[in-house]
């Protein structure tokens, strides 16, 4: 009988700790970028660099590739990416940077969404 309870428990101890593990994978799926965690998605734009810093730079045109693809899969995204910590020690002007999607001319930009105290132009 105590070999039953033992199998028991630990069949139990599996299913908990499979359950816990498919929860936490679906909090992590949470956030603004889906699976993608921010640092990712803001390493990805570093073509962007000169132009979240400039307003009349030119956006290069890898950049606003990455920032529509970016823009399409997850809008939110974009704005998280902007208020990272990452972006502000890369001493990014988030008042400049969001305006890339309209200097890029993607069409199905969040216009007049906030980004924090930003609005999307």
């Amino acid at each position: 009988m105590n070999s039953n309870f033992t199998k028991a428990c630990l069949v139990l101890a599996f299913v908990f700790l499979v359950a816990t593990q498919f929860f936490v994978e679906e909090v992590g799926a949470a956030g603004e970028c889906g699976r993608t965690p921010i640092r990712s998605a803001a390493t990805s734009l570093s073509p962007c660099l000169s132009a979240a810093g400039n307003a009349r730079a030119k956006v290069p045109p890898t950049c606003c590739t990455k920032v529509g693809a970016l823009v399409k899969a997850a809008p939110k995204c974009l704005c998280a990416v902007l208020l990272s910590p990452l972006a502000k020690q890369a001493r990014i002007n988030p008042a400049i940077a969001i305006t890339i999607p309209k200097r890029c001319n993607i069409r199905n930009r969040p216009v007049g969404k906030k980004c924090g105290r930003y609005v999307v132009p």
